[in-house]
């Protein structure tokens, strides 16, 4: 993440509509059910707080469908797959 900014937009998509229950659990992310899978949309501060919401999902047993910044140019990536690496 950037220096220069205190938090950038993310989105995370999970496979499967989570209940509003589980809102609370990624408190500060907009959660929306979309055909199937949950997208959860937010500020995040930097990588560990990323890190930390990936692994709440691995926690709950999630299956993390895709994560990537939110901004201009990156379009609706809603649909892609996760990526491990930045190569």
């Amino acid at each position: 993440m950037d220096r220069d900014s205190p938090s950038r937009m993310y989105r995370l998509v999970i496979r499967g509509e989570l209940g509003d229950p589980f809102g609370f659990l990624f408190e500060g992310m907009e959660m929306e059910r979309l055909a199937g899978t949950t997208v959860l949309t937010g500020p995040v501060t930097d990588q560990a707080h990323l890190h930390g919401l990936i692994e709440r999902t691995q926690e709950l047993g999630l299956e993390l469908v895709s994560v990537g910044p939110v901004g201009p140019g990156k379009g609706d990536a809603v649909a892609g797959p996760a990526t491990g690496s930045g190569g």
